[in-house]
């Protein structure tokens, strides 16, 4: 039976602790019956941070996972001294995953520009890329330009849920080829929006203003095959 851990991350990303309770432990590491840490998926890192007990001893958090086969998420503990029932303050490494918040939010600018389908990505510490399904070239200096435009625009980001059937009625609201967004229980997908810009199903962790990804640089563009543009972007500074 698959045990739901309620996901604080997806409506509030800013969230960097809260209380939660072991629910489950086993080989694959620790369950919680709610969590701020993001699991690994959709290109974006798990996050890593702390469990801490009541007696104020911090074990560390060094990568937060999805099961496949479940859907359950799985927390790797180092020294996983837990029972289930124990309660504990889980504090994620605010620093780490406000960098990927940045570049994820980076990338959903970059699908606003390029008019193509998205088959492939992955969002790192100090850089993060899309794969797009094109075969015409493109400009980095253009690129990086119309990229920092939307960045100073100052846009709001925000999410919202809509019904599976109002999704599916929907289609240009997937713009990955190879990873399809997320669908919780309650029979709903997470929409992120970019005010005016953009607009898209997605289950990661963003900012709440294009301002704060701060100014970015288009660093490469590289042909993967016949129709595969490879899109690397990294801090200006």
């Amino acid at each position: 039976m698959s045990l739901s851990t309620k996901e604080l991350f997806r409506d509030n990303s800013y969230l960097k602790t809260c209380e939660a309770t072991v629910t489950h432990i086993d080989e694959r590491g620790v369950q919680f019956d709610q969590s701020i840490c993001y699991p690994h998926g959709g290109g974006q890192l798990g996050d890593h941070g702390h469990a801490i007990l009541g007696n104020g001893i911090k074990l560390a958090i060094t990568d937060t996972q999805k099961d496949r086969e479940s859907g359950e998420q799985i927390h790797i503990i180092e020294s996983p001294t837990l029972s289930v029932g124990d309660k504990v303050t889980l504090e994620v490494d605010w620093e780490r995953r406000y960098s990927l918040m940045r570049f994820h939010t980076c990338l959903h600018l970059l699908c606003a520009i390029i008019d193509a389908p998205v088959n492939g990505g992955s969002i790192q510490l100090d850089r993060a890329r899309l794969d797009f399904d094109l075969k015409d070239p493109l400009d980095k200096e253009e690129l990086t330009t119309r990229l920092n435009a939307h960045i100073e625009s100052d846009a709001a980001i925000s999410t919202r849920w809509i019904e599976d059937a109002e999704f599916d009625a929907q289609p240009e609201l997937v713009r990955t080829m190879s990873v399809k967004p997320p669908r919780n229980a309650q029979g709903t997908v997470r929409l992120v929006e970019i005010d005016g810009i953009d607009l898209q199903a997605c289950g990661g962790t963003h900012v709440a203003s294009t301002k704060e990804i701060g100014a970015m640089l288009v660093r490469k563009i590289e042909n993967k095959g016949k129709q595969n543009r490879r899109i690397t972007v990294v801090a200006a500074s």
